[in-house]
């Protein structure tokens, strides 16, 4: 499937600005100074912004960065789904023309998690440590049972009349998520959000799963840098109306051993479990655990 997302009537965003790669424009906002620079990488149909919260914590210490992929959130069309590499590079060029040294921390939540990935298998000396917020992992499908692989989350993700059917609810979460942001940019952002391009680019980003860890596959693993992991085993109760307790748990045990295994890859990594959050509340619920896991990799990292 090959989306072209629109941006709805050209949203000015409410905070950050706009920088120009390849013609097109790139959402960016940040905070902070000094380094290594910290660097957001948003989930599927999340944004740069839905991050502000952490990432005003870590621009306490440092230098803190989100941004919209392009195709997504505030940045500007393009068609979806794209590759790893793309995405990747079009980060790194990003970074440069702002003027943001490397090496970076990155911070992959959900879906970000391939795109950081890829991001270090091409500039690996970029890369001066992770903190993998849920992530995807290219090595998904081998932890996760059968109902839960890459191709089946493609396939039972919720379609546009879905996604209509559950607007009012949907609207009701995020105003609840989004409850802490300061009001200028809470008010937009829930706009946006229940926009009907919004909702497609996140529709149009879920269609790739499974090739872009076939992307992945066909490069090294993560280099050799401090690694902290914060994998999430609360249950969704949404996900638990659709899914058999058997099932779920299968689904907890195999992403606790899949992050496992990336920390134990390392020669610093850390693990730690969340069970008083959900895979997308994580940075809502427990801003604390997400601002501390970066700290504790930057002042690794730091000389």
């Amino acid at each position: 499937m090959t989306h072209n997302s629109t941006s709805p009537a050209r949203l000015t965003p409410p905070a950050g600005g706009f920088q120009e790669i390849d013609g097109r424009r790139i959402f960016v906002h940040r905070s902070g100074s000094g380094g290594p620079a910290v660097v957001f990488l948003p989930g599927a149909s999340a944004v740069g912004l839905d991050y502000f919260g952490v990432q005003q914590g870590v621009s306490q210490f440092t230098t803190a960065v989100v941004y919209d992929r392009g195709g997504t959130g505030y940045s500007d069309p393009l068609p979806l789904p794209r590759t790893a590499a793309a995405v990747a590079t079009e980060l790194r060029e990003l970074l440069h023309a702002q003027n943001i040294a490397g090496p970076y921390v990155l911070v992959p939540h959900s879906l970000g998690g391939f795109y950081a990935h890829r991001f270090a298998q091409l500039y690996p000396q970029d890369v001066a440590g992770l903190v993998w917020l849920d992530a995807f992992h290219r090595d998904w499908d081998a932890f996760m049972p059968p109902a839960a692989s890459l191709s089946a989350v493609e396939q039972t993700a919720p379609d546009r009349e879905r996604l209509e059917q559950l607007r009012p609810a949907l609207r009701e979460m995020s105003a609840e998520l989004l409850a802490d942001h300061p009001e200028h940019i809470r008010h937009a952002l829930l706009d946006a959000k229940m926009s009907d391009a919004w909702t497609d680019i996140g529709i149009a980003e879920r269609t790739g799963l499974a090739g872009l860890a076939t992307e992945l596959r066909a490069g090294p693993g993560l280099p050799d840098v401090p690694l902290v992991a914060l994998t999430v085993v609360g249950t969704d109760p949404a996900q638990q109306a659709l899914t058999s307790e058997r099932t779920l748990q299968e689904m907890h045990d195999g992403h606790t051993r899949m992050d496992a295994a990336l920390v134990n890859a390392v020669s610093y990594g850390e693990q730690r479990l969340l069970s008083d959050t959900v895979h997308h509340r994580l940075c809502f619920d427990r801003p604390d655990a997400v601002i501390q896991a970066v700290r504790d990799v930057v002042d690794r990292v730091r000389p």
